[in-house]
């Protein structure tokens, strides 16, 4: 299979001269990926996303056939804050909500009054670096509070940190938004400050941020996407790592290294089933998670228990971005998806974690990234130049879980499955360091990836890898 007979969202050329503009508007706008020779379509994570919009049409048809239709569509929070509102203010019951099942839906109905809370001392939590809208869902959840009666007074937003370095204030407030930053105290989890609740069964200690253990309520927020070794993020992942120590992080992630420690995992992960045994020793009585579109929409928002709200999500996640395949291919294609997400190999990793798993063992993975910044973390260099090989990696990570150091072991567990090769601006000595042959085009890396595993080798090309993650049926 050659990248000339392929008409993808970075193609520069048109194979096959097509000529249909439907089809070159969908491809061009990262919709779709399209084969000239076969004609065949393979719709992409923004494809499957824009099918969706068919069902709004059924959405309002449906609900305005079966009882009280509420208008979710704008409400951060979903159809679950919309129903709890026109219980409270309208007192309107049965509801029915419509609730989306990957290329389906289901109906159902609510007919139980919400209840009031009237606890004090709300402790709200978000990680660094999370796509969440908080500008958009931190003032609707406080109006609710406030509607029960909750005093903004009483309220701390805790921007739950993990390993990552402190917040600046500038930093604090973009995240909370001017609103929420002027009316509630915010304020970075400091692992300084923790009580001891207990430990897991596998040792983990339980250390958590003494401002949130001592709270009378507790209310996660956080954006559910895959995660290399827990999983999935969001759920409880706001009180381990989010608002615990170093030496209770380093017990839970030391696990990484475990088979069953995967991207979309749940069942058999045990890092997931570590983290969740300690924050149900802590307690969060409230979750509100969002799934998020490629260009950072909230596509859905699920609320409620900690377990079953975050299965709900990561369910629908799957239902977009999780991709069956017969079985996994001679050779992976994979991009981060493109800037600003491919920077440094930092970033870029994590396709290259999601590639491995469509990928058979002794394969050849192509990663294409620009990483014009570097490597992009001093930590994760110096692990790479440090590792006497591959095996060193993964023992240390192992013994020594340093934020960065984690990044450098995740790539030399794929190192040891499979041939990478690195398209990218790196120096030819840097991408040798990772573990990574060097090719300046991807065309040539495909061509000697070929050339290693026969003309009838099979392909697999992943243009949004940091997003998609491949699943084989065989």
């Amino acid at each position: 299979m050659r990248l000339s007979r392929l008409l993808a969202p970075t193609s520069r050329s048109n194979p096959g001269k097509v000529k249909d503009g439907a089809v070159i508007a969908l491809v061009r706008g990262g919709y779709a990926l399209y084969e000239a020779a076969s004609q065949q379509m393979l719709l992409l994570p923004l494809g499957q996303v824009s099918l969706d919009n068919i069902l709004d049409l059924f959405e309002d048809l449906c609900l305005a056939e079966n009882g009280q239709a509420i208008d979710a569509g704008p409400v951060p929070g979903g159809a679950l804050a919309a129903a709890v509102r026109v219980v409270r203010q309208e007192e309107q019951l049965p509801l029915t909500l419509f609730e989306r099942r990957g290329r389906g839906f289901d109906l159902f109905w609510i007919d139980a009054e919400g209840d009031d809370v009237t606890d004090k001392a709300l402790s709200l939590f978000e990680s660094l670096g999370s796509e969440l809208e908080s500008r958009d869902l931190k003032p609707v959840l406080l109006e609710e509070l406030a509607l029960a009666g909750v005093d903004d007074r009483d309220v701390t937003l805790v921007f739950a940190l993990g390993s990552h370095r402190a917040h600046t204030e500038e930093e604090r407030r973009r995240l909370a938004g001017d609103e929420v930053y002027e009316r509630i105290r915010c304020v970075d989890s400091d692992p300084s400050q923790c009580v001891h609740l207990g430990s897991t069964r596998q040792g983990t200690p339980v250390d958590v941020m003494a401002l949130v253990a001592r709270a009378d309520r507790r209310i996660c927020l956080g954006n559910i996407e895959y995660h290399y070794f827990v999983g999935y993020s969001g759920g409880s992942k706001a009180i381990m790592p989010g608002v615990s120590t170093r030496a209770a992080i380093q017990s839970n992630h030391r696990m990484m290294v475990r088979p069953e420690a995967r991207a979309g995992s749940i069942g058999d992960n045990p890092v997931l089933a570590d983290i969740e045994e300690a924050a149900g020793l802590c307690g969060i009585d409230f979750l509100l998670n969002v799934v998020l579109s490629e260009d950072k929409r909230v596509l859905r928002a699920f609320a409620g228990d900690r377990i079953q709200a975050h299965r709900a999500g990561c369910r629908f996640l799957d239902s977009i971005y999780l991709k069956p395949i017969a079985r996994r291919a001679d050779i992976v294609l994979v991009s981060q998806g493109g800037a600003p997400k491919d920077l440094n190999l930092y970033q870029t990793q994590k396709a290259l974690d999601n590639a491995q798993h469509a990928v058979r063992e002794g394969g050849t993975i192509i990663l294409v990234g620009a990483c014009q910044e570097g490597l992009g973390e001093g930590v994760f260099e110096a692990w790479l130049r440090e590792a006497q090989g591959p095996d060193s990696l993964v023992r240390r990570v192992h013994e020594e879980f340093r934020l960065g150091g984690h990044k450098a072991a995740a790539i030399a567990m794929v190192a040891r499955k499979a041939d990478i090769c690195l398209v990218s601006e790196l120096p030819d000595e840097i991408a040798r360091m990772a573990f990574m042959r060097p090719f300046r085009t991807a065309q040539q890396a495909l061509d000697e990836a070929t050339a290693k595993h026969g003309e009838r080798s099979t392909v697999i090309v992943m243009p949004f890898g940091g997003s998609t993650l491949p699943r084989a049926e065989g």
